[in-house]
C-alpha cells in the first residue's frame, strides 16, 4: 500500500487538474509508515516501521527498516540514516543503494533491544556504515 492510499487526511489526492496538497516536497510521517524499501537492483529489502526524529533540533534522524522474517517472526531492524533513503515517486517507494547482503550484515537490532540512537559514537558508526553524512553536522 502506498502513502497515496494511506492519506486519512487527503493531503495527497488532487480535486483538479492543477496539483494540490504537500506531497511530496513535504509528507506526513504517518503516512510513510509501512512504504515499501528497495535497493538499486530492484530488491524488496523490507519496509519502513518508525521514523525516529531527534528532538534537540526537529530534524529526521532514522529510518527504521524492518527486514527478513517470516509471518513477523525473525524480523530484524536497521536503523537507516534518512538521508540515505531517496523517495521514488513514480513507483512510490523508497530506494536503499545497499545489496541484501551488506543490509543483512549491517548492524542491526530486534523489537526488544533498541539501540540508544541518541548515542553520537553509535550513530556515527550507523551513519558510516550507510556511506551517509551525519544529520547533525
Amino acid at each position: 500500500m502506498s502513502y497515496t492510499e494511506r492519506d486519512p487526511y487527503g493531503m495527497y489526492r488532487y480535486t483538479s487538474g492543477e496539483k494540490q496538497g504537500p506531497g511530496p516536497e513535504l509528507m506526513g510521517a504517518q503516512t510513510l509508515q509501512g512504504e515499501d524499501i528497495y535497493n538499486t537492483k530492484d530488491e524488496d529489502l523490507g519496509d519502513l516501521k518508525e521514523i525516529m526524529i531527534d528532538m534537540r533540533n526537529g530534524r529526521i534522524a532514522y529510518a527504521v527498516l524492518s527486514h527478513g522474517g517470516v509471518l513477523g517472526m525473525g524480523k530484524k531492524l536497521f536503523a537507516i540514516p534518512w538521508s540515505a533513503l531517496k523517495l521514488d515517486t513514480v513507483k512510490k517507494r523508497f530506494t536503499l543503494d545497499i545489496t541484501k547482503e551488506r543490509l543483512e550484515a549491517a548492524p542491526g537490532f530486534d523489537k526488544d533491544a533498541w539501540p540508544r540512537m541518541a548515542d553520537e559514537t553509535w550513530a556515527t558508526q550507523v551513519h558510516s556504515y550507510y556511506k551517509a553524512k551525519p544529520y547533525w553536522e
